[in-house]
């Protein structure tokens, strides 16, 4: 197969990275090696099956680490993912006839990735709370008044979970790609708008000022409801192993050191790399004049990028959207 010698041949190892790349699945594999050999002897190429967008970033062992974009349409959406070597069938191109490289892969993994949710995280922190410990401002009445109306607007938000604990909230949902754009529910604008009526809940109840750590990206319990309670109903968990997640306690390390040692100033939005280039900004906002920093991702071991604004800045510069309804996490 693909043995004519327009053909660009690419072992697993050798995979072209930091590149525009295509993944499809190993059914259109026949098809596209004869709308090609078709082309090489003169003939028309024929479009063959759908594609996905993606870029390597590097090549492990047994692995590929991904960038992969499913939604380019109306917004720049990355997320990081993992092709399993063993689901890797071939990688071919033809610089000929400027035909990127395609990455064909099993289809049980082509469709698990558009099938399988994802998620995105938000970490709150409260502000001065040692303080007002100290100064005796917060009573169990205030503490109590305050799960109250978190209880009254995790109702407005079905599709998100909401875990407190100490002066933490942690804010969860799960988004689905689907194959076709219209299917994608990435709203990632929502947690923006959320956090500002968190704040106003903080300010009114507690008289304190809340910060947020904003990521997404690919969730190990990808075929799970947001959140588990067992029958007892003294076990919770968060259904959450992934980079997402693990980038939450990440970035908040680097936003603490950096602050230590005055490499960047106190925000109210900390946001992964990924994260804050999806969101829909209005047209013209420039993206890259915002504060950034990097952190080392603990699951991956590399470098990233987080981005730091105030909320009313990055609020103010989104388009404005009809918030709908998420179908992900609610069952």
């Amino acid at each position: 197969m693909f043995e004519h010698e327009h053909f660009d041949n690419y072992e697993f190892e050798d995979i072209p990275l930091n590149c525009d790349l295509y993944v499809m699945d190993e059914v259109f594999i026949e098809e596209y090696e004869n709308s090609l050999l078709t082309l090489f002897d003169g003939g028309e190429h024929e479009n063959i099956g759908c594609v996905s967008y993606v870029g390597a970033r590097k090549v492990n062992e047994n692995s590929v680490e991904l960038s992969w974009y499913p939604n380019i349409f109306d917004r720049f959406h990355e997320v990081a993912i993992s092709l399993p070597k063993e689901q890797f069938i071939a990688c071919v191109g033809s610089c000929i006839c400027e035909e990127k490289p395609r990455i064909f892969v099993k289809s049980s993994w082509i469709e698990n990735i558009h099938i399988r949710s994802y998620s995105v995280f938000g970490l709150i922190d409260a502000i001065g709370v040692k303080d007002a410990l100290k100064n005796g401002t917060i009573s169990r009445e205030k503490l109590v008044l305050l799960r109250g109306r978190i209880d009254a607007l995790s109702e407005q938000y079905p599709e998100i979970s909401f875990i407190s604990f100490a002066d933490s909230l942690l804010i969860k949902s799960n988004w689905f790609v689907g194959y076709n754009k219209s299917s994608v529910t990435y709203e990632p604008e929502i947690f923006i708008r959320l956090v500002e009526k968190i704040q106003s809940i903080y300010e009114d109840v507690l008289n304190l000022s809340i910060y947020a750590v904003l990521t997404q990206g690919s969730n190990e319990y990808y075929d799970d409801s947001l959140l588990h309670i067992s029958d007892s109903k003294n076990h919770i968990s968060l259904n959450s192993l992934g980079i997402p997640f693990a980038q939450l306690m990440s970035i908040g390390d680097a936003v603490r050191s950096a602050i230590r040692q005055k490499l960047h100033g106190r925000a109210e939005l900390y946001m992964d790399k990924h994260y804050y280039y999806s969101l829909r900004f209005k047209s013209g906002f420039d993206k890259n004049a915002v504060g950034k920093n990097t952190y080392k991702e603990r699951m991956m071991d590399t470098l990233n990028t987080y981005y730091f604004a105030s909320r009313e800045h990055i609020s103010g510069n989104l388009r404005q959207i009809d918030r709908k309804i998420l179908t992900s996490g609610s069952s």
